[in-house]
């Protein structure tokens, strides 16, 4: 992949990622903070129920972590199989005769431009990706408080 679009795809990543948790894994990650002290203040709680009841704190979070995780590792997956097309397809073009400098040149020009398209191309889906996630998480929180309440 060119250099300056690996740099953009990772900016526009860590963007988002930035963006849910300041939005999201934060406040996940501070309600399992006080929902642990709780735990620990209760002192009707045996040792293993204090640990049970802080595991039960920690779920949210973890649910949360592991969706955004998966998302972006299926993300990083897509973008990494769109290269592997481009550097197929350029393989493929090559064919059994070593090619000349000339022709590698040209195919370098080829497996950039595709590269670059690939970056693009899945640039173009993070705002959705961005939204799904969201969502996800909003619904998450939002059956925890409807738990709470019951």
């Amino acid at each position: 992949m060119v250099e300056p679009q690996r740099q953009k795809l990772e900016h526009e990543i860590t963007n988002l990622v930035d963006e849910l948790d300041k939005s999201y894994l934060r406040n996940f990650q501070r309600d399992m903070h006080l929902c642990a002290v709780k735990c620990c203040d209760n002192k009707e709680l045996s040792m293993q129920g204090v640990q049970s009841c802080v595991e039960k704190c920690s779920k949210r979070l973890m649910k949360a972590n592991n969706h955004v995780q998966q998302e972006l590792s299926n993300f990083q997956n897509r973008v990494q199989r769109c290269v592997m097309d481009c550097n197929d397809d350029i393989r493929d073009k090559m064919g059994p005769v070593n090619p000349s400098d000339a022709d590698m040149e040209k195919l370098g020009r080829m497996f950039e431009k595709c590269a670059t398209n690939c970056c693009e191309k899945n640039i173009n889906t993070l705002p959705t990706l961005s939204k799904n996630i969201k969502a996800f998480l909003s619904n998450l929180g939002t059956e925890d408080a409807l738990r709470s309440t019951n």
